[in-house]
């Protein structure tokens, strides 16, 4: 990546497209820290510290949600709003019209994604300021100071999707990815730091911050493994006659890659909300009430994190979540009424419904292998806390999985816009 990142330099164009880059993302740092008026951040800050979906939304925030940001809600209300259209396109016939109609469609889709993540900002913004206040955290504001706190809240919503927009523009990837990827890489220094007080405290010793270090290492390497891994199903297709002349144009053959572990952040992301949803509500909301109590205490609370069950079900409901997204995606179906639109087939299946069955069976593998590594991923952390002197440590194999695949994309649009130039340099 650095190879390449260097030869990019070379590139004009390219390099303009990095600097951009590079700005973009650092005013969208410097903003993380801009306070919000009038309220005390100890309190956020030791909701995130409880870890959960707390704890996992700071982390995406880049630390701006403990610490009161404006920009405390960062692009999670347009990645949530992007997983409702993305699973209402499938839902309501309409939309999956508008899918279907190339860019066009696209675009409406995508101005429907911004108003939806403008309400959810919204709501969360209310919500996070109620809580605050709940707690005594806002020092008793009027009725205007609290509304200008809500909408600084949204502003900073609607300005971090701008700049994800400006950032696909003038930069290069995914500007929504490469901002959540800044904001997990933020959090290393801090991790680093608090491994260090650990070992000052004697809480920790020097060999298990290393043994912890080669852990991250081996499963940063498994994860980097998988996400290039891929089930590769063969297709040919039929030799037809050339359009304006007798030629034949020979058959071809080619493959349809499936990724191992594509709808791996979005299964962990739904079983982790289904699984700290009550937890959350607790911690917010409870108070010293004996339902908040049992929630957050009891061992035998299936939402407890300390309990068996609480990691059983985690896994399960990751590998499930991996399964449907990886149904809805795919759609075997349509897979198959595609291909044979195409003139093509898989060698040894016959067109039509075998083929959907062969694709059906085939998906089915590869969620489960893919759910499999999810759960992993999603119970990892939990086990982390629970049985090791690591447990406020910002540590998330999710995290790692998000910074693996931003940084493959990245690299790989880098690449392919360096080919489009015959960069001879890269080339060679």
């Amino acid at each position: 990546m650095l190879q390449t990142l260097r030869n990019a330099f070379k590139v004009p164009e390219l390099r303009k497209k990095i600097l951009w880059t590079i700005l973009l993302v650092a005013v969208f740092r410097m903003g993380s820290h801009i306070p919000l008026p009038g309220i005390n951040s100890d309190y956020l800050k030791n909701l995130s510290q409880s870890g959960g979906l707390l704890g996992f939304y700071d982390m995406l925030s880049g630390g701006a949600f403990s610490r009161s940001s404006i920009l405390a809600l960062g692009v999670m209300p347009y990645i949530n709003a992007s997983i409702i259209v993305q699973l209402l396109t499938v839902a309501i016939p309409q939309l999956e019209q508008l899918s279907k109609e190339g860019d066009t469609g696209r675009k409406k889709i995508q101005n429907a994604t911004r108003y939806v993540s403008f309400g959810i900002s919204f709501v969360l913004a209310y919500g996070i300021f109620a809580t605050i206040s709940s707690s005594g955290a806002t020092g008793g504001l009027n009725f205007i100071q609290k509304g200008i706190i809500v909408f600084a809240l949204v502003v900073g919503t609607t300005f971090c999707m701008w700049l994800g927009d400006q950032l696909t523009v003038k930069g290069i990837g995914n500007g929504t990815s490469i901002l959540i990827f800044v904001n997990i890489i933020s959090r290393v220094p801090m991790t680093i730091a608090s491994m260090m007080t650990l070992k000052e405290a004697g809480s920790a010793s020097i060999v298990e911050i290393v043994l912890f270090a080669v852990f991250v290492v081996l499963l940063l390497a498994t994860i980097l493994y998988f996400s290039l891994s891929e089930r590769r199903v063969p297709v040919q297709y039929a030799g037809k006659f050339a359009a304006g002349n007798s030629s034949m144009v020979k058959s071809q053959s080619t493959h349809i890659p499936l990724s191992i572990i594509g709808s791996a952040v979005l299964a962990i992301i739904f079983s982790m909300s289904v699984m700290d949803f009550p937890k959350t509500i607790a911690q917010l909301f409870g108070g010293d009430k004996e339902w908040a109590k049992w929630i957050l205490t009891n061992p035998t609370c299936v939402f407890n994190q300390k309990s068996w069950m609480y990691l059983v079900l985690y896994a399960i409901l990751t590998i499930f979540f991996n399964w449907f997204y990886t149904q809805i995606t795919f759609k075997p179906d349509e897979m198959s009424e595609n291909l044979h639109k195409s003139a093509g087939f898989v060698p040894g299946v016959r067109p039509g419904e075998e083929t959907t069955i062969f694709f059906e069976k085939v998906l089915n593998r590869v969620s489960f292998i893919g759910g499999i590594l999810a759960a992993i991923l999603a119970v990892t952390p939990v086990l982390v806390q629970n049985y090791t002197e690591f447990q406020n440590i910002s540590f998330s194999g999710t995290g790692l999985l998000i910074v693996i695949n931003v940084a493959l994309d990245f690299t790989r649009k880098v690449e392919s816009q360096m080919v489009v130039r015959h960069y001879k340099g890269f080339l060679k």
